[in-house]
């Protein structure tokens, strides 16, 4: 302090416009008013004292307020902050609370559906128990004698009812032997084939030898068609071989048996099905997807010739062939050929309508 006074005093002296400044600036002052002058600047000396300490009190008050105000802003921003954090706390424990909602009405739509399930597998489990019991009841009778001759009877009871169903069939579509220009015979001696492993010798009718509800079928036109061919006779084969098809569907119907062709009935525009003839043989690997090959529409071969191709056709009267060979080894006969369309038909209504087919 003391060399910054030295340093400001010989500021003051060397430096000459302060000098000048300073002496036009100086009061001349009495005597006698020295003492009051002195008095007062005394008392304006301890004012100035009082100010500063004034103002050095506001200033650490100040400070105090600013610090405190900072303080303040820092908590402010801390609450805000927190108040967002709480904002987005909010938000998520809204989704939540819906989230668990939906999760709880899904819970309860379960609960729902099983339970139903668990009455439903309850009930089935009491229906079980039940047809256990009939079962184990039934099989304790048949396992008597007196069962299996139940069991027998029975038998015979639902053969005879197909054997009397399947003589309707027979009077619906009579197939007999041609004998002259306009006379007819019943075919009841015919016996081409007999039971499995006692094949007859004898040989079979000519096919156009029979009729089937007075209709001749001949095959001939199915396997070579020109444009002489009799178109009355491409009809009434058509026609034969409807007739033939609805009483093979009728038999297999009675008989409980699934055929292997099934068939289309349309009069004299049927068509029978043939599912291998739409797979392609090149695409049969093992890795073929067996629900692919279920969806496949099966292929449609028509039973006559009009606006037909001749090959299809007379594959047509094959697979209807075939299925009159299904049916007959169903009940132990052997098929006849697959040229003897009526031949084996006639056969078929023969051996169902004997009394062998009961007691078998």
């Amino acid at each position: 302090m003391e060399n910054r006074e030295q340093g400001r005093d010989k500021t003051l002296i060397t430096d000459p416009k302060k000098i000048n400044a300073a002496h036009e600036n100086v009061q001349l002052i009495e005597w006698e008013d020295f003492d009051n002058e002195l008095a007062r600047l005394w008392s304006l000396t301890s004012a100035l004292k009082e100010a500063n300490e004034k103002k050095q009190s506001l200033q650490e008050k100040l400070q105090s307020l600013i610090q405190v105000k900072t303080e303040s802003l820092n908590k402010l921003n801390e609450l805000e902050e927190m108040n967002e954090r709480l904002e987005a706390r909010k938000v998520v424990m809204a989704n939540m609370s819906t989230r668990c909602k939906v999760a709880t009405e899904h819970a309860k739509k379960q609960e729902e559906m099983l339970s139903t399930e668990v009455r439903s597998l309850l009930v089935a489990g009491t229906s079980l128990s039940v047809a256990r019991k009939r079962l184990q009841e039934a099989n304790r009778l048949l396992t008597e004698e007196r069962g299996c001759v139940k069991l027998k009877n029975v038998q015979r009871m639902l053969r005879a009812r197909q054997q009397y169903m399947i003589s309707q069939v027979s009077l619906l579509y009579p197939v007999k032997i041609l004998v002259g220009p306009a006379q007819e015979q019943e075919l009841e001696s015919y016996s081409s084939s007999s039971r499995l492993g006692n094949p007859s010798a004898s040989k079979p009718v000519n096919q156009g030898s029979l009729t089937i509800l007075g209709l001749n079928l001949t095959l001939l036109p199915f396997t070579k068609m020109s444009f002489f061919t009799d178109k009355k006779e491409v009809q009434r084969s058509a026609t034969a071989l409807g007739y033939v098809a609805h009483a093979v569907s009728l038999i297999a119907s009675y008989l409980q048996v699934p055929l292997r062709y099934p068939l289309r009935l349309g009069g004299s525009r049927s068509y029978i099905n043939d599912h291998a003839s739409s797979i392609d043989p090149a695409s049969s690997d093992l890795s073929l997807d067996t629900t692919l090959s279920a969806n496949v529409k099966p292929a449609e071969f028509p039973l006559f010739l009009e606006g037909q191709d001749t090959t299809r056709a007379a594959y047509a009267v094959f697979l209807l062939n075939k299925d009159m060979e299904q049916l007959l080894n169903f009940i132990g006969v052997k098929s006849l050929g697959p040229r003897h369309v009526l031949a084996n038909l006639k056969e078929l209504l023969r051996c169902v309508q004997s009394s062998e087919y009961i007691d078998t």
